[in-house]
């Protein structure tokens, strides 16, 4: 027995329709291999197209129009048709001599340019936030001084040892401490009375005196407490008097916390306390987490007599300061456009050698309130964070740190004024200047072919390119060298070299 299927017909319609979307499929994923090199296949061949007839043959007198096989050189699969004169071939040396590695062998991409002015600037501290004050709330003696000038110090650090001669102080504690005693005397008179009262040997009239005598007492140990927290204890050093019926002789000022203020910054004797030294991380389950401090100046030394509020020592929070800018009073529209759309702001530092440190999109605050009067400039002031560069420890077991950024660093900020989509943006050591024409370089197998473009906006780092064909995203040129890129093609062509072509001052 033969078994039949029914033929199914499709129609060709559908077929076609098929294909052509399966085509187009394939055409879309494998687009970025074939679209380049057509491209390129299509503008070469309109070049030369183009080219041809402005080729002379010497040989057959004016009028000529037979092309020199030596003017089209044949580079392997390119095919492309080079021009001596406005054509270059680099050595491997002379390519490492003017820097163009293959990080400056790119390709061009279309990008959001933003235009941006560029002001003086000075690093500066935060108000209230980079200088720390280490004071006494209390007049005493210094015992002992355990601060070093110029080291790295955690937050909680000891620094001073003080012994307490502030009378007013001494009077509240021993008032205290007697309010104590009486207390716990009248606790026990009333639980005395308490049990003859059940008996009705005694009149409740007697207990309810000693409960008043009692309440008045209590409220007497509060207002010793909240005394002792007027002239400077904490919470815990209170209640530790209370608990341990001991007057405060001692009393030890460690390093403040620059954020949350989490270590109390006074200390009863006898506690366990952290060696004054920056953490060096060896204790990974206990990791520090406030930045160093540095300590800038130690103000007292040992057996000196301080009054309350005397200023023992000044630190510094390193880890974040302001970059204060100054714009031009007719600036300050444009400062405050780019700090409501907020545009990052590059910082430019000058480094030894003639080297340049950029530090990109850095947060734009604020702006001032008001014009300086003598300069006439705006302030306005940035965000810069801070990191160590190198520790340096010593002998003493103390530690040394240098902060990469410092307050009186000069530098300059970019700061955005307008911003331009899909535009053709290159540094501007790819652009060569001569009279009227501006050129890159596109690099064509291992020849560099010189492209006249025009600029439509340059300052000193970058150059817009207008996009009217002279490039095409896609097209790999080169982003550096292009002023002795363009010296070498007029000494090659014979003609005379401009030292200053391609510079502007």
């Amino acid at each position: 027995m033969k078994l039949q299927f029914p033929s199914i017909r499709i129609p060709v319609g559908v077929l076609w329709t098929a294909g052509l979307v399966i085509a187009l499929a394939g055409g879309s994923l494998t687009f970025p291999q074939w679209w380049p090199p057509t491209q390129k296949w299509v503008r070469t061949t309109i070049a030369g197209r183009k080219k041809a007839p402005l080729i002379e043959d010497h040989h057959h007198g004016p009028g000529g129009h037979a092309a020199h096989e030596e003017d089209v050189h044949d580079h392997g699969d390119h095919g492309h048709a080079h021009d001596d004169s406005t054509s270059l071939e680099l050595s491997k040396q002379a390519l490492g001599n003017i820097g163009l590695t293959g990080n400056y062998l790119r390709p061009v991409v279309l990008e959001t340019f933003r235009r941006a002015i560029t002001v003086p600037a000075i690093v500066v501290e935060r108000p209230g936030r980079t200088k720390l004050k280490v004071s006494t709330p209390m007049a005493g003696v210094i015992t002992h001084v355990h601060a070093v000038r110029g080291e790295a110090i955690e937050p909680g650090s000891l620094l001073f040892e003080l012994r307490i001669t502030a009378e007013e102080l001494v009077s509240t504690q021993t008032e205290l401490l007697k309010t104590l005693g009486d207390l716990e005397v009248e606790n026990k008179e009333i639980k005395r009375l308490s049990e003859i009262a059940k008996s009705g040997a005694i009149a409740e009239k007697t207990l309810l005196e000693r409960q008043y005598a009692k309440d008045k007492l209590e409220v007497l140990l509060s207002a010793h407490k909240e005394a002792l927290r007027l002239q400077g204890l904490s919470e815990r050093q209170v209640n530790e008097i209370v608990e341990n019926r001991r007057l405060l002789r001692d009393l030890q000022i460690v390093a403040p916390s620059p954020d949350d203020h989490s270590h109390e910054e006074l200390r009863l004797s006898g506690k366990e306390l952290v060696p004054v030294a920056f953490w060096d991380g060896s204790d990974q389950d206990h990791p520090h987490p406030h930045p160093p401090l540095i300590l800038e100046d130690v103000l007292v030394h040992k057996g000196e007599i301080v009054t309350a509020g005397t200023t023992l020592a000044i630190a510094s929070d390193m880890a974040e300061l302001y970059i204060e800018g100054r714009a031009f009073e007719q600036d300050s529209e444009m400062i405050s456009h780019a700090a409501a759309k907020n545009w990052g702001v590059t910082a430019i530092f000058e480094r030894a050698g003639n080297r340049t440190e950029k530090v990109p999109d850095l947060e734009l605050l604020y702006a001032a309130s008001g014009v300086n009067e003598e300069s006439r400039t705006l302030p306005f002031y940035v965000r810069l964070p801070n990191n160590i560069v190198r520790e340096v420890p010593s002998p003493n077991g103390l530690k040394y740190v240098e902060w990469k950024y410092r307050p009186g660093q000069r530098l300059e900020l970019r700061v955005p004024v307008e911003e331009w989509e899909k535009q053709i943006v290159l540094p501007v050591e790819a652009v060569a200047q001569e009279g009227a024409e501006t050129y890159v370089f596109q690099q064509n197998g291992n020849h560099f072919d010189r492209v006249p473009v025009q600029v439509v906006y340059r300052d000193q780092n970058s150059a817009v390119i207008k996009n009217d064909g002279s490039l095409f995203p896609g097209d790999v040129i080169a982003y550096r060298g292009a002023h002795q890129m363009q010296m070498a093609l007029k000494n090659k062509s014979g003609g005379g070299v401009d030292p200053h072509a391609g510079h502007t001052h």
